[in-house]
C-alpha cells in the first residue's frame, strides 16, 4: 500500500536526525483527509526545521514531493501533507499543549482511550 510506503520513509527520516517520540496514528476510519497521521518532537525550533525538512526531501527523492508544507523558520510545529499521511513535527511544548494524540483518540466508542497507533518509534 502506497501510505505505508509514505509512512515508513516519513519514520526512517525523522529517525536519521533523532526524532523524539515519533508515533504514527491510524486514522482511516477516523477522518476521510489521511490514511496515517505522524506526530514527533523536536528538542529546539531549529531541530523540527531539519527534521521536518529531512521528511519534505526524503519524500521529494521517491517522486512523491509533499502535497503541502505548513510553519515557518522559527516555528514550534511544522505540517508536512503527503496526502495519505500527514506528518507533525513540533516542540515538546506545542505538542503537550495541542495533544494530538490524545484528540484522534477521541472517538464514538472511547472516552480517554489510547490513540490507535500503527506503531511507536
Amino acid at each position: 500500500m502506497i501510505s505505508e510506503e509514505i509512512t515508513e520513509r516519513a519514520v526512517e527520516a525523522l529517525e536519521a536526525l533523532k526524532g523524539i517520540d515519533i508515533v504514527v496514528l491510524d486514522i482511516a476510519e477516523k477522518s476521510s483527509i489521511a490514511d496515517a497521521m505522524i506526530v514527533a518532537t523536536g528538542s529546539s525550533q531549529r531541530h523540527v526545521k531539519s527534521l521536518s525538512e529531512s521528511v519534505r526531501m526524503s519524500a521529494k527523492n521517491a517522486n512523491r514531493p509533499p502535497l503541502g508544507f505548513e510553519g515557518g523558520d522559527s516555528s514550534d510545529w511544522i505540517l508536512i501533507d503527503l496526502g495519505d499521511v500527514i506528518v507533525h513535527v513540533m516542540t515538546q511544548e506545542k505538542r503537550d499543549f495541542y495533544a494530538l494524540e490524545k484528540l484522534w483518540s477521541v472517538g464514538p466508542d472511547s472516552d480517554d482511550e489510547k490513540p490507535p497507533a500503527l506503531s511507536s518509534v
